[in-house]
C-alpha cells in the first residue's frame, strides 16, 4: 500500500487531524523542513515516521519524502488540513491498478478556501501546460500518487514551489498516463505560507515560471 509523503512547515495545529484521518494501509511519512513549533515531535509522538529536511523549500522536502519511501506507489498531499486524507484511496487506486501513471486531486473549493489570487496564478499555469505540452487539467493539485521509482527517474530538479508543476511537465513529456479526480478543498488550519498571501503566491508563479522556461 502508499506511503504517503507529507511536507510539514510548522503544521502542529493541523497534524493531528491530518494523521488521524489516515486510512488504513496508507502509511504516512512527515518531511518536517525546519518547523519551529514542535510539529516533528507532534507527528512522531502520533506513530508517524518523520524525516527531517533542513534544506528549505517544497520541493526539497518532497523530494527527501520520496527519496525515504520505500513502498512502491507513493501519495502526496499538503499536511495543513485543506485536504482529506480519506479521499486518498480515490487518487490512488487508478495507479495501485495500473490504469494511470500520475493521478491528481483536482481542488473542488469551499468558499474562501483558495484566495482569488492564487485561483488565477492556477488558472494561468494549467492554461500554459495546455499550451505547450497539450496536456488538459483542471487544476495542480498538490494531493497526487505515482510509482516511487518512475518518480525518481523523472529527474525532477526543482526543489522550491516548481516541484509540482515540473513533476506534471516531465511526466507528460515521458508520455505518461496523467489523470484527475475530483477531491474537496477546505479552509486550512492555519495561516497559509504559499496561496493565503500574494507574495507567497507570487514566489510559488515565479519558481513555476521558471520550470517553464
Amino acid at each position: 500500500m502508499p506511503t504517503v509523503i507529507l511536507p510539514v512547515l510548522d503544521e502542529a495545529e493541523a497534524l493531528p487531524w491530518v494523521l488521524s484521518r489516515m486510512p488504513l494501509g496508507y502509511t504516512p511519512l512527515v518531511v518536517d523542513n525546519g518547523s519551529s513549533d514542535g510539529s516533528a515531535q507532534i507527528a512522531r509522538g502520533l506513530g508517524a515516521l518523520v524525516v527531517d529536511q533542513p534544506q528549505r523549500g517544497f520541493g526539497a522536502a518532497c523530494f527527501a519524502g520520496l527519496d525515504a519511501a520505500t513502498d512502491d506507489v507513493v501519495c502526496f498531499m499538503d499536511c495543513d488540513a485543506s485536504l482529506d486524507p480519506r479521499d486518498l484511496p480515490r487518487v490512488a487506486a487508478p495507479v495501485l491498478a495500473g490504469t494511470a501513471d500520475l493521478m491528481l486531486g483536482a481542488r473542488r473549493c469551499e468558499r474562501g478556501a483558495m484566495a482569488p489570487h492564487a485561483r488565477l496564478a492556477n488558472r494561468m499555469l494549467t492554461l500554459e501546460l495546455r499550451r505547450r505540452s497539450g496536456l488538459v487539467l483542471r487544476d495542480l493539485g498538490p494531493m497526487r500518487a505515482g510509482r516511487r521509482d518512475a518518480l525518481l527517474a523523472l529527474g525532477i530538479v526543482d526543489r522550491r514551489f516548481g516541484w509540482p508543476l515540473e513533476m506534471v511537465l516531465r511526466a507528460s513529456i515521458a508520455g505518461w498516463r496523467i489523470e484527475e479526480v475530483e477531491v474537496p478543498y477546505r479552509l486550512r488550519a492555519g495561516r497559509s505560507k504559499v496561496t493565503g498571501t500574494v507574495r507567497g503566491t507570487v514566489r510559488a508563479v515565479r519558481d513555476m515560471a521558471a520550470v517553464l522556461s
